[in-house]
């Protein structure tokens, strides 16, 4: 019987006294919430842009072949990488957590997870993954994600967020690393092709998070995060949000050679999409009209979805491509 509830009968105590918690209620409560405390290190919303990158990396670079014991193989290694990281960043950024309304119930800002204890979960988890892929895949793919973890941690996090406007733009590097380490999985080399789409998530980074930045303009500035929305105007935000938009749209076309027409008509159909939205957005910002940016925020994410698994259908029927067309 749970503490606080009445008893239905005769017991220990007197009659309407809340009964004690049982030994077993009390270490099965704490110990649940202490593996959700550590799951919430690792970010796992987050990661999921390691699923919709990763794949279609790997199926890209083996096109027609579908490996799934090397696709989950290096999505584990992969994950373990990000969950590193992310636990890692938790820690350096547990002081400004506490101060934004955002990120208040993460981990560390409620004091969930002793510091040292997140620090050293963080670090055996890089080690873990760096091992596996090694194991699994091959040495570039576990070089690649450990650069990716101390890049993410090292000067994104320690370096570049506190500092600079250009936070996002450099530091969302990181974030475009699990192309990088699935197709070197797969080839054990790198190419052009997962240049293209590091490329892609670079310039989809600065859209996705300054609109998120927008609705939580008054978060970044109380923790001193010089976030662009926080130091300049909407309409100066927005047109750079059109920029970058802009920019990864031409770059998913660079792509089209070397896919299918699925690719093809999805990315041109998704892009002409995304940049209308975009557009909106300044159009409206422009006009003084009252705007939801928090909507290209999640937006965005059904965006790169989409254009990601039309490159892994398209990957997976390998169909002639594009450039075998019209030769």
């Amino acid at each position: 019987m749970r503490t606080g509830q009445q008893p239905s009968g005769h017991g220990f105590g007197s009659p309407g006294a809340a009964p004690r918690a049982t030994n077993t209620d009390t270490v099965w409560g704490r110990a649940t919430g202490k593996v959700l405390a550590y799951i919430a290190l690792t970010k796992p919303r987050v990661i999921e842009l390691l699923l919709v990158a990763t794949i279609p990396a790997m199926l890209l670079a083996d096109r027609g072949t579908v490996d799934i014991v090397l696709i989950l193989s290096t999505l584990f290694g992969g994950w373990m990488g990000a969950a590193s990281a992310n636990s890692l960043n938790c820690v350096v950024d547990a002081d400004i957590d506490k101060v934004m309304k955002r990120t208040a119930k993460r981990p560390l800002a409620r004091e969930a997870v002793p510091t040292r204890n997140a620090l050293v979960f963080g670090l055996l988890l890089g080690l873990a993954s760096f091992l596996w892929l090694w194991w699994r895949a091959n040495l570039l793919a576990g070089i690649l994600v450990v650069i990716t973890i101390a890049f993410y941690v090292l000067i994104y996090t320690m370096v570049l967020k506190r500092r600079t406007w250009q936070n996002v733009i450099w530091g969302g590097a990181a974030g475009c690393m699990p192309v990088l380490v699935g197709w070197a999985a797969v080839t054990g080399s790198l190419s052009w092709q997962p240049v293209v789409l590091f490329l892609i998530i670079f310039f989809w980074t600065p859209p996705h998070t300054w609109a998120l930045a927008m609705r939580y303009k008054e978060d970044y500035k109380a923790a001193g995060v010089p976030m662009l929305p926080v130091i300049a105007t909407e309409e100066h935000v927005t047109k750079q949000i059109l920029f970058y938009s802009w920019a990864m749209v031409v770059t998913t076309l660079v792509l089209v050679p070397a896919s299918g027409v699925i690719y093809a008509a999805i990315t041109i159909v998704a892009g002409a999409w995304f940049l209308l939205m975009a557009h909106q957005l300044y159009r409206s910002v422009r006009g003084g009209a009252q705007v939801k940016p928090l909507r290209l925020f999640l937006q965005s994410n059904n965006y790169l979805a989409i254009v990601f698994v039309g490159l892994a259908v398209d990957s997976v029927l390998g169909l002639q491509t594009i450039s075998d067309m019209l030769s």
